[in-house]
């Protein structure tokens, strides 16, 4: 299969693009290194070392020998040159990663907030328009995220995309149909991932697109089978407020002696999900595409739930880091409930990678190994959710280091 992976020198994007290259099919990578530029301007690089892209594909020729060819481009920005791309190499699926993919980020300033609706709305709308302007049948696979739905459950499961309603008419009769369920989003980052569904609907009803939408949960974990090949393929690990995941994040505090921060009381309930789990629900949707005129296919990407502050006290029994509850930037429930449905993975035949002593301790020696390239100054999350914390409401309260 002939592949193009946008955004494929990101944090899933990478992995996914050797994963799927390992497997024998042909990747194309286009991205406009976005994400190292904003490393630039956070002045927060990734704890590992991320090599340019040159010497990451050099690396992983001389690994496996395959060749994976690679484009800079902001698909955002440069519609006809992306058209050209798919008139020309013709790829069978298409693995849309290209947006900006942090919810604290999106909400630093006006300026973020801009730029993470500009650049993720024109990114997918732009995919899909030169989709059908080609006039070939590819199907789309889009990592969207759990977000979509919210944070509260209503007593129920959150379902696959689709929810069942019936609803009375004026003359008594019941109609029963099923709608996409209500989207809530926290953030402007989780707004545009809305937004996106409603792309994805329209183009396959009007157009006939074969779209999957993958509704991922929190990403922990950094490398796969085949990051851990070499050095020079090692995948990002981010730590800092803005893009570090809070799993890992929790893991890096702990291995530099730095208290786990836990916004407000540690009650949100979240959907996780392993990066190696991540990559391999990627190679099932791309073996399992809608038929052309079927709705969009949604599924639930995440393999179990944990509350933060659940969290946190396992990784301090592991590693002894002390537990330091702190201001929460965001809007947000303290405490909410959250039951996922993820039923047509498991039928696909993912095996799901759970939380594990072994696996932390991996992500914890990682942790370790490169914790001489941490900057603590850059762990705290400084990004508010509110006007009202813009103006000078007090921003989370950070504790010191111990070490």
């Amino acid at each position: 299969m002939k592949v193009f992976v946008l955004g494929g020198d990101g944090f899933c994007g990478w992995p996914t693009s050797l994963h799927l290259s390992d497997l024998g099919h042909q990747i194309t990578i286009i991205d406009n290194l976005s994400r190292r530029n904003i490393d630039n301007e956070l002045e927060a690089g990734s704890l590992t070392p991320i090599r340019p892209m040159g010497t990451r594909l050099k690396a992983w020729r001389e690994e496996r020998g395959r060749d994976i060819a690679f484009y800079n481009l902001d698909i955002a920005k440069n519609y006809h040159r992306l058209l050209t791309l798919i008139q020309t190499e013709q790829p069978d699926a298409v693995v849309h990663f290209a947006e900006q993919r942090a919810a604290p980020y999106s909400m630093k300033s006006a300026y973020h907030k801009r730029y993470t609706v500009n650049n993720n709305l024109n990114a997918t709308h732009n995919v899909l328009c030169a989709i059908v302007e080609s006039g070939l049948d590819i199907h789309l696979a889009h990592l969207g995220t759990m977000g979509v739905y919210g944070y509260g459950t209503a007593g129920m499961k959150i379902p696959e995309g689709y929810l069942p309603i019936e609803v009375t008419t004026d003359d008594g009769d019941k109609v029963r149909q099923e709608i996409l369920y209500p989207a809530n989003p926290g953030s402007i980052y989780h707004l545009t991932k809305t937004q996106d569904q409603l792309f994805f609907a329209y183009y396959a009803k009007n157009d006939g697109v074969r779209i999957t939408d993958l509704h991922q949960g929190i990403v922990w974990g950094t490398n796969t089978r085949e990051t851990l090949l070499n050095e020079k393929l090692i995948n990002r690990f981010d730590y800092d407020g803005d893009y570090g995941t809070v799993l890992n994040r929790f893991l890096m505090q702990a291995a530099v002696g730095y208290p786990l921060t836990v916004h407000g009381t540690g009650g949100q309930t979240r959907a996780f999900i392993h990066i190696q789990d991540t990559v391999r629900c990627i190679q099932l949707a791309l073996e399992n595409p809608p038929e052309r005129g079927e709705r969009v296919k949604i599924l639930n990407q995440m393999t179990e739930t944990h509350r933060v502050r659940d969290l946190a006290q396992l990784v301090s029994e592991i590693t002894g880091a002390k537990i330091a509850f702190v201001n929460n930037p965001r809007k947000e429930d303290a405490e909410n409930d959250l039951h996922v449905r993820n039923d047509l993975f498991l039928d696909l035949g993912l095996n799901p990678t759970t939380l594990s002593q072994g696996l932390l301790g991996e992500v914890t020696n990682i942790a370790k190994r490169y914790a001489h390239r941490a900057d603590l100054e850059r762990i705290p999350c400084t990004s508010v959710w509110t006007r009202d914390q813009h103006a000078g409401v007090p921003k989370p309260r950070m504790p010191e280091p111990t070490s």
